[in-house]
């Protein structure tokens, strides 16, 4: 069973998410520096995510291009941001696929301690409790 029953849930984890990283200076600062745009495709249940320094977009208003695109599950997107999984290791194992430069997404991962501390309350808002809803 999927920790994300439906994409409206999904989005209002991973937008309330991705808000607060931009809210962060030293986030949005890295990612005008890298001249870096994030577009996060996430399935199962569908959610994409279009993330600038200055905004977040989501769904059909997110734009395609992007200087980086991050796919994969909700699921595994839930387990990097509960820490148990490990972005170098799920890019490793296939779960996450990259177009564009990884390297520049690896650099992002220790800026992001704001969402990480975060993402347990928001999917405890949501009704979500260990990986599963209530």
């Amino acid at each position: 069973m999927s920790v994300y029953p439906d994409s409206s849930t999904a989005y209002a984890v991973f937008g309330e998410l991705f808000t607060i990283l931009t809210a962060d200076e030293e986030f949005t600062e890295r990612l005008r520096d890298a001249d870096l745009t994030l577009r996060l495709v996430q399935t199962k249940p569908d959610c994409v995510i279009h993330v600038t320094p200055d905004q977040v977009r989501l769904g059909d208003d997110a734009p395609e291009d992007a200087s980086v695109t991050i796919k994969m599950s909700c699921d595994t997107a839930h387990r990097l941001w509960s820490g148990t999984l490990l972005m170098p290791a799920a890019v490793a194992l296939g779960k996450v696929r990259i177009k564009g430069k990884v390297a520049k997404v690896l650099e992002l991962v220790p800026i992001l301690q704001p969402a990480f501390d975060r993402y347990p309350q928001l999917v405890a808002a949501q009704g979500l409790v260990d990986g599963a809803a209530k």
